[in-house]
């Protein structure tokens, strides 16, 4: 798949910051840098990088893009619970639990591989790409607890009223979405917490759908 000139563009910093500072850039720091008006357009360029092959994003980390080597493509780069672990049977899933979501305030996220677990798929609808740990309890109403491990479909869409992971600026969180005239809200399911007004200059994204969840013995 080619790239177009502001694609190699974007790479070219990817790169350059990576080797100079250990990091990639933020979503928001590439689209200050190419004149993006918001976030969106600097996500659909990395997004044709991705598919190009060019690059990995890692779920649920803001600055989570990883360089891959140009002899890769995208349908021989494999995941970390592919290298890890052999593949599971029809009825079970094997996840890597990739760091903690917040159910409360939102609160930074560490997708590094934390462990592996092999569950029923039928704990799940759709079937989850990765596990995150919840931390609070603003989603307590919806049986969502502190401690559990919730399923994440991996996607950028969804619907008004559909529960959610998502990212705002660099951090994480999973809520209610409510996609209305007025903007975007992230409510949570506890009288206790205050709903997430989405404000129009943030780097805010949809990293997953919540799926479904198991409750590690206490």
């Amino acid at each position: 798949m080619d790239i177009t000139d502001t694609q190699q563009a974007i790479l070219a910093m990817i790169t350059e910051r990576i080797e100079a500072d250990g990091v990639p850039p933020s979503q928001v720091e590439i689209a200050h840098a190419f004149g993006f008006k918001g976030v969106r357009a600097a996500q659909y360029h990395l997004e044709a990088l991705e598919q190009a092959g060019a690059i990995r994003r890692v779920p649920g980390q803001a600055r989570g893009i990883r360089l891959v080597s140009p002899a890769a493509s995208p349908q021989n780069v494999s995941s970390p619970a592919a290298d890890l672990v052999p593949a599971a049977g029809d009825d079970l899933l094997r996840l890597p639990v990739l760091g903690q979501v917040a159910a409360g305030l939102p609160i930074g996220a560490d997708a590094g591989l934390h462990d592996m677990v092999l569950l029923d798929r039928v704990f799940f609808s759709p079937a989850p790409d990765y596990l995150l740990k919840v931390k609070g309890d603003s989603m307590r109403d919806e049986g969502i607890l502190h401690g559990d491990l919730i399923g994440v479909h991996r996607t950028n869409d969804a619907r008004s009223g559909q529960i959610v992971v998502a990212r705002i600026d660099e951090e994480i969180t999973v809520k209610l979405l409510k996609i209305g005239k007025d903007g975007i809200r992230l409510l949570p399911r506890n009288p206790d917490y205050a709903p997430i007004v989405v404000k129009p200059d943030q780097d805010f994204a949809i990293e997953g759908l919540y799926c479904g969840l198991v409750r590690p013995n206490r």
